[in-house]
């Protein structure tokens, strides 16, 4: 009898332990963004916890709710009743998923974090691997690639065309920078801020951070099992958009002046070479050839040279503000409107 109450006591202070233990413990936290997709949400969740369990990882999966009109939030909330490794953040309305991972990336806890669409078109399977090429291998971050599509030839080609302009672009040679299926240290995803469209260069955003170990899995790809794609053309333009904008701020956010500076100097220089040409040909014509010469401001090369000069003055004002700002200026993380959270610090 005394042998048993000592076990149940010992049992007891195990509970306590581990109810203590800092969420700092877990080896992975799982973000998943999504958007009126209720329908999916109790399989992918039972689908996440049978792969955790069958590996003994300590997890928490979370859910970020980027506005959805559905009954999401409320699903969300009974799976949290049911295991308090599943946690969520509703937002107040849509902000895109690059906000929906920004904030989900401020909360985890996890060593590592991986992140996954709600759709089932990424499989929790690939978890495990994910995880050892992190810890074990010492990537800073894995991307996966689906290799094998099954999403209709207008969302395929559109991204074909998009990953290859990436990879010229930004010199990160992965084939899907698309794929939600990815998986990072958690001092990556600590240490980059995310805007926009962002969410797709997030591999790009890491190695111009510093983060330069970074691989890629082939992963498995399903067909959609509820709901439809919220894919849309526009995404594709401004994600396009984006990537130009990122390249542009990652080389020049440090040195305006480098950019404005530059092409506004050789700007003025052309404007001002011009000028001297038009008030040179004048003198010869009128004091050495003697002939008649027409009025400066006939000459269509008088209104280049005045645009040119105008627009070199401006670009190097703007290269001058840019570089004060700079210096004054404090990087703020936007701010997303949260409506309500469950087990999230």
């Amino acid at each position: 009898m005394t042998a048993t109450k000592e076990f149940v006591a010992l049992l007891r202070d195990t509970q306590l332990i581990l109810d203590k233990m800092p969420n700092e413990a877990l080896d992975i936290s799982v973000v998943v963004p999504l958007f009126n997709e209720d329908e999916s949400l109790p399989e992918l969740t039972a689908w996440i916890e049978r792969v955790m369990d069958a590996n003994e990882f300590l997890y928490e999966v979370l859910f970020i709710d980027d506005g959805s009109t559905d009954d999401s939030w409320a699903v969300i909330q009974r799976l949290s009743s049911k295991n308090p490794s599943v946690k969520g953040i509703r937002f107040n309305r849509n902000y895109g998923k690059t906000a929906a991972l920004q904030t989900g990336f401020q909360a985890v806890k996890g060593r590592v974090v991986i992140t996954m669409d709600a759709d089932l078109q990424d499989s929790p399977e690939e978890i495990p691997e994910l995880y050892r090429l992190i810890v074990d291998e010492g990537y800073d971050l894995i991307s996966g690639w689906k290799q094998k599509r099954y999403d209709p030839l207008s969302k395929t080609l559109p991204t074909k065309l998009f990953n290859a302009a990436t990879r010229q672009i930004s010199g990160v040679h992965l084939h899907d920078f698309n794929c939600g299926l990815k998986a990072y240290k958690q001092r990556v995803v600590k240490n980059i801020t995310l805007y926009g469209e962002m969410h797709r260069y997030i591999p790009v955003v890491a190695k111009w951070n510093g983060f330069k170990k970074i691989g890629e899995k082939v992963v498995q790809h399903q067909a959609r099992k509820y709901g439809s794609t919220k894919f849309g053309l526009e995404r594709f333009v401004n994600g396009f958009l984006d990537l130009l904008s990122i390249t542009f701020v990652h080389r020049f956010s440090k040195a305006p002046m480098h950019f404005f500076g530059l092409w506004g100097t050789l700007s003025f220089l052309a404007g001002f070479v011009i000028t001297f040409y038009l008030i040179a040909k004048k003198l010869y014509l009128i004091y050495i050839a003697e002939e008649s010469f027409r009025n400066v401001t006939e000459n269509p090369l008088f209104y280049l040279a005045l645009v040119a000069i105008i627009m070199g003055v401006q670009l190097f004002l703007a290269g001058f503000l840019g570089e004060m700002m700079v210096k004054q200026h404090t990087v703020k993380q936007a701010d997303y409107l949260v409506k309500e959270q469950i087990g999230v610090e």
